[in-house]
Formats: structure tokens, sequence, C-alpha cells
């Protein structure tokens, strides 16, 4: 149902500018927003348009709101406070309480009358989940594991036995949590499978994207703190430690016995090897390869940009050449 501008202002805690009593019924786009829709203005290039946009109101900052006559609610952080109106107005609908009949859940599981089970999920023997929880069809929760209160499973999401999922949790269809570690010893030319006896353990407020995998620990757990957000197809590795509200776009992978530390962002297809350390605030650009550790909080990158084939020739052939380039200078700096 609408809710009114005003109403908004109150649960956000912004300035209402014009007609409070404006019926908002959803968010849209800047240039698509209409009647009964809100938006935000962030951009210089959407500042310089305002007086052009037809939404019922937009959320802007001080700043910006002198140049729009319009119906405004205005804050400090625009885009922090459209995103939590949005949340707001197009919350998922929750399933009903209950264990489908068509899903398996076994005698010795402990179910919370609150929580809502799919069809063709399975909850082994010992697995806990919550008040309020939400497992969505085809999902699996393994032996002696847990699901926080409040958390959601989308379709097809699988636990392994004792991993450990926080509250309020949303896993995308797909995730993988407490696979297997790709931990193998050589005996001569063969490998020789270590057994992955650890757990995963997920703090509260995490996000976790389409068919991302997180191993379990060898020996000692991987952890993966409060607040973190994983994006789409990230692999992360056995006995990973992630600080609290990091950040971690699509397609990255993070290999064994890494500490990553609390706000970090990691930019899309980024490698990280294994056994080092990054600090606290750190910032990784995409497409870098990480392989030593970063002490020190800053942004970091090291992927090449992408240039005309005929240019990016020439830089090839001028590389090989280094080397030849260099015994002449030494040779060189000798006979000098």
């Amino acid at each position: 149902m609408p809710v009114t501008l005003a109403e908004l202002a109150r649960r956000f805690g912004a300035q209402v500018r014009g007609a409070g009593e404006t019926p908002i019924s959803g968010v849209a786009d800047f240039d698509l927003a209409g009647p009964g829709q809100i938006t935000y203005v962030s951009e210089p290039s959407r500042r310089r348009r305002l007086d052009s946009c037809r939404a019922a109101a937009v959320v802007v900052s001080a700043a910006d709101a002198a140049a729009y006559s319009g119906n405004a609610l205005i804050v400090d952080r625009p885009q922090l406070c459209f995103a939590r109106i949005a949340a707001f107005l197009h919350a998922p609908p929750r399933a009903a309480a209950g264990v489908h009949a068509r899903a398996q859940v076994d005698p010795n599981a402990r179910v919370a009358a609150t929580a809502a089970i799919g069809a063709n999920t399975v909850v082994e023997a010992g697995a806990v989940v919550g008040e309020n929880a939400e497992l969505g069809p085809g999902c699996y929760v393994g032996r002696g594991a847990e699901i926080g209160a409040g958390s959601r499973l989308l379709g097809h999401a699988w636990i392994g036995a004792a991993c450990v999922l926080g509250r309020n949790c949303q896993l995308q269809p797909g995730v993988i949590v407490g696979s297997d570690g790709f931990g193998y010893a050589q005996d001569g030319g063969r490998w020789v499978k270590v057994p992955q006896l650890g757990r995963v353990v997920i703090g509260d407020d995490v996000e976790i994207g389409a068919n991302s995998t997180i191993d379990r620990g060898a020996l000692n757990d991987t952890i993966i703190g409060d607040g973190v957000k994983i994006d789409n197809l990230v692999q992360i590795a056995h006995n990973v430690r992630i600080g609290e509200n990091t950040a971690i776009a699509a397609c990255v992978g993070i290999a064994g016995s890494t500490t990553i530390g609390r706000r970090c962002e990691i930019g899309g297809q980024v490698g990280v090897t294994g056994h080092l350390t990054i600090a606290d605030d750190v910032r990784v650009l995409a497409k870098s390869l990480v392989g030593a550790s970063i002490t020190e909080a800053g942004t970091y990158g090291s992927g090449i940009h992408v240039e005309p084939a005929a240019q990016w020739r020439r830089l090839v052939v001028r590389l090989r050449r280094l080397e030849e380039t260099e015994r002449r200078l030494r040779e060189l700096e000798k006979k000098s």
C-alpha cells in the first residue's frame, strides 16, 4: 500500500519539502520515475536535469535541493536513504511458516514453528533452523548445521554439516557453504586427499550471491564476519577469514588461509593468493592480483587497461626487448 512522503521522512530521518501528503507506492530510476514513485539524485549529470524529473518526489541533498522545485526528501546521503526506502517499499514476500509436504526434515532436527521449509528441501539430523528463517525449494541443511533467525536461503542453496549461518543472512540460488577445501598431500606422483574437518562460520547480516562457494576449513574454521557482502561466482577457500562489512565483487578467487580485514572492497575478478593478510580498509581494483600481504589501508591495483590491438602488440614487442636492453646497459656501465 502507498505511504505518504511525510511517513517516509519520519521513518528515515529526512526533511520534507513540499506536499507531505503525497502518496508514494514505489521507487524508480531517475529517467523513468513518474506519479506515485520516488527517485534520488547524487550524480552531477542528473543534478543538471532535476527540473525535468517527473517523479512524485526526489531524495536530494540540501545543496541540490535548491535546484529543484518539486517535492523532496532532504538528507545528507541521498543514495543511502533511497536504498532504505526501496527496501521498505519493495520488501520481498515471506513464505508462510510451516514445512512443505514434499520437504524432508529429520525428526532429530530442531525447526522453529515460525520457520518456512520449501518443497524438496532436506534438513538433516541435529540441524537447527531459527525463528522466521526461510528455506526455499530444493535447499539442503547438513547434519548439525545452524541457520540463524530471520535468514533466507533461496532455491537450491546448500549448507554443509556443522556449518553455522548467522541471523538475517540471505543466500542466493546455488550458494554452497561448507564444501571440502582443496587440500591434498603429494605421495610421489599422486595426490592424497587431506580430510577437511573444520566448519564455515558466517556472522549476522551476511549476503552471498548466486553460485558462490565457501569451503570448510581443513582443521580450523573458515570465518565470514558480520555484514560481509559477497557477489555472484566468488570462490573462498578453506581457512580464509574475512572481517566485518567487507564487500567482494563477482568472480573473485581467494586462496586458502588468507585473512582479509574489515571494511575492505575487493573488485571483480581479483585473485588473492594464499597465506597472506590484507589490512582493514583496503580497496583492491578489479582484475588485480594480490600476491603479497597488504599491511596499510588504501587503494591498490595491478590490472592493465585494454588498448587497441595494434598498440598492444607494439607494447608486447617492447616488453620482450627489455631483457636485452638491460643486458646492454649493464655492459655499458661496466665499461664506463
